[in-house]
C-alpha cells in the first residue's frame, strides 16, 4: 500500500500540521490502495501564503519562459505516461485501455496547448488613446474532481501559470495519487517555489478553507451543482471570482434522416464512457416514436456488448465506478427508475456476476420509454445508465433536450450536417457534438444554467485568469 506523508508548498515537500489522515481505496476490489494526508486550516494558511509570496514574481516572468516551463511539465507527462495511467485506473476505475487514451494524453496536450498558445496571445491591445492590458487574476485555488483527475487539473492549472497566475490545487481525496506525480513532475521542471502547491483533504474542511479565504483572488472548481453552489456561498464575502464547471444532462438527438445502425451505438458509447462518469455523458437517447423499436434494439445490444471488469485486465471496457458511495447512488437510481415506470431494457442494480463483489461495479444498463420529466431524465446519475425518450418531431425534440436544469453538451445526428447544425443551435448547452464529432481541447468547454459558468481549455481557458486594465494616455 502507497502511504504519501507530505504536501507540496512553496517548491518544498512539507509534513502537515495536523495528524489526519485519509485512506485511498481501490475501486476493482474495495482494498486500501494508499493513505494520504488529510488538510488543516494551517496548512491551507501556508499554501496559500506560499502562492501570495511567488505572484508578483511568477507574473513577471518573461512568456517564453513561462511557455518553455509548461512545454517541460507536458513532457514530463508523457515520460511518466504509463505510470499515470496505471495510477489513475487503480483509484477511480477507468481501463487501462482508457487511460492510456484518454486520461493521460488529454492533460499532456493541455499543458502543451497552453505553451503554444502563449507567444502570441494577446496580453496587450491599443484601443485609441487607451493600452489595454491584461493581467493575471492572482492566486487561483483550483478544486478537482476524481472523474478525470489529471484532465481537470490540467485544464485549470496550465492555464492559470499560462496566464502568470500561481496555483493551490485541492485534488479530489477519491482520486488523489495523480496529482502528487504531478507535484514531482512540477518540481523536476523547475517551477518556481511557490507557483504551484498541493494540499489534499475533505472538501467541507479544505476545500472551504481555500474558497473562503481572503488571500485567494479566484476559485475554479469542476464539481456537483450543489458543492459549486456552496463554493460561490463561501466566495461571495471577499468578492473573488469563482469558475464552475458543474453537472450535466446531455442528450442525444438521433433525427429521422440520420444512419440509426451508427449514431444509436455511438451515444450508448459516449453515455457508458469511463463507466458514466462524465460531466458531457449523453444519458438521454432522444429518437423519433414512430423509431423507437428500431433504437431502442440497437441501444440494448451496444449496451451488452459492453465487458464489465477489472480495469487493469485486458479486454475489460466498462470498468467500476469510482467509490462505493457513487456505486450504491447509481443503484439507487436505477432502482427508482424502475419504480417509477421506465422499461428495463437491459441492466439492473442487481451486481454484475461476473466481476468482484467487493469491488464498485454497475451492470450497464439503459431505460426505454422513460418519461422526460421523471429523476432518471432530469438527475446527473453519473453511472453507466442510458435512458431513451421518444419525441414526435423536430420541435418536441428540442424542447426535451432543453427541458433540464443543466446545459453543459449534447450530440444531434442526423443525414446532413446542416440540419444537424440548425438543431444544434437551437440547444441552450456549451458544446454539441455534429454526427459525432470528437472532443477539441483548443474549443471553449463549459455550460449553460446550472452546469456553471466560465469556460476551459485553449485560449478561452487562459482568459479566465486575466484581469483587463486600461490605461488612458493623453492625445497628442
Amino acid at each position: 500500500m502507497e502511504a504519501r506523508t507530505q504536501f507540496y508548498i512553496g517548491g518544498r515537500w512539507v509534513a502537515p500540521q495536523g495528524p489526519g489522515t485519509i485512506e485511498v481505496f481501490a475501486p476493482a476490489d474495495g482494498s486500501r490502495l494508499a493513505t494520504i494526508p488529510e488538510d488543516s486550516a494551517a496548512d491551507a494558511d501556508a499554501a496559500v501564503a506560499a502562492a501570495q509570496a511567488a505572484f508578483a514574481g511568477w507574473a513577471a516572468t518573461l512568456i517564453a519562459e513561462r511557455a518553455a516551463l509548461l512545454k517541460s511539465i507536458q513532457g514530463g507527462i508523457k515520460a511518466r505516461g504509463d505510470e499515470i495511467a496505471r495510477c489513475i485506473s487503480q483509484e477511480m476505475g477507468a481501463p487501462l485501455a482508457f487511460s492510456k487514451r484518454v486520461q493521460v494524453p488529454s492533460p499532456a496536450a493541455t499543458f502543451g496547448l497552453c505553451a503554444k498558445l502563449l507567444p502570441d496571445f494577446p496580453f496587450e491591445a491599443q484601443v485609441a488613446h487607451s493600452k489595454v492590458v491584461r493581467e493575471p487574476v492572482g492566486v487561483v485555488v483550483a478544486i478537482t474532481p476524481w472523474n478525470y483527475p489529471l484532465h481537470q487539473i490540467a485544464a485549470k492549472v496550465a492555464a492559470a501559470m499560462a496566464a502568470g497566475c500561481t496555483v493551490v490545487l485541492k485534488p479530489s481525496e477519491v482520486a488523489p495519487l495523480n496529482a502528487f506525480i504531478l507535484a514531482e513532475i512540477m518540481h523536476e521542471a523547475g517551477v518556481p517555489a511557490g507557483v504551484f502547491n498541493l494540499v489534499t483533504g475533505y472538501g467541507p474542511v479544505v476545500g472551504e478553507a481555500l474558497a473562503r479565504h481572503p488571500g485567494v483572488d479566484m476559485v475554479s472548481f469542476t464539481g456537483s451543482t450543489r458543492a459549486g453552489a456552496r463554493v460561490s456561498e463561501l466566495a461571495a464575502p471577499t468578492i473573488k471570482r469563482v469558475a464552475l464547471e458543474l453537472g450535466g444532462k446531455s442528450a442525444g438527438i438521433v433525427l429521422d434522416d440520420a444512419d440509426f445502425a451508427t449514431a444509436v451505438p455511438a451515444v450508448v458509447a459516449n453515455c457508458y464512457a469511463n463507466a458514466g462518469q462524465t460531466c458531457t455523458a449523453q444519458t438521454r437517447l432522444l429518437v423519433p416514436r414512430s423509431r423507437y423499436a428500431e433504437a431502442a434494439a440497437l441501444a440494448t445490444a451496444t449496451a451488452e456488448s459492453f465487458r464489465v471488469g477489472d480495469p487493469l485486465a485486458d479486454g475489460t471496457t466498462l470498468g467500476p465506478l469510482a467509490s462505493a458511495g457513487q456505486q450504491q447512488r447509481v443503484r439507487d437510481y436505477i432502482a427508482r427508475a424502475v419504480a417509477e415506470g421506465a422499461e428495463l431494457l437491459t441492466g439492473g442494480s442487481d451486481l454484475p456476476m461476473e466481476t468482484n463483489p467487493a469491488g464498485y461495479f454497475v451492470r450497464p444498463t439503459v431505460f426505454g420509454n422513460v418519461d422526460p420529466a421523471s429523476a432518471i431524465a432530469q438527475e446527473e446519475v453519473f453511472g453507466p445508465v442510458l435512458s431513451i425518450i421518444a419525441y414526435d418531431d423536430e420541435e418536441d425534440a428540442i424542447r426535451i433536450a432543453n427541458g433540464t436544469p443543466y446545459g453543459l453538451a449534447g450530440g444531434v445526428w442526423s443525414g446532413s450536417d446542416e440540419r444537424a447544425e440548425r438543431v444544434a443551435r437551437r440547444l441552450r448547452t456549451g458544446q454539441v457534438e455534429i454526427n459525432g464529432g470528437y472532443f477539441n481541447i483548443s474549443a471553449p468547454f463549459g455550460g449553460y444554467k446550472q452546469s456553471g459558468n466560465g469556460r476551459e481549455l485553449g485560449r478561452y481557458g487562459i482568459e479566465e485568469f486575466l484581469e483587463y486594465k486600461a490605461m488612458q494616455f493623453p492625445v497628442r
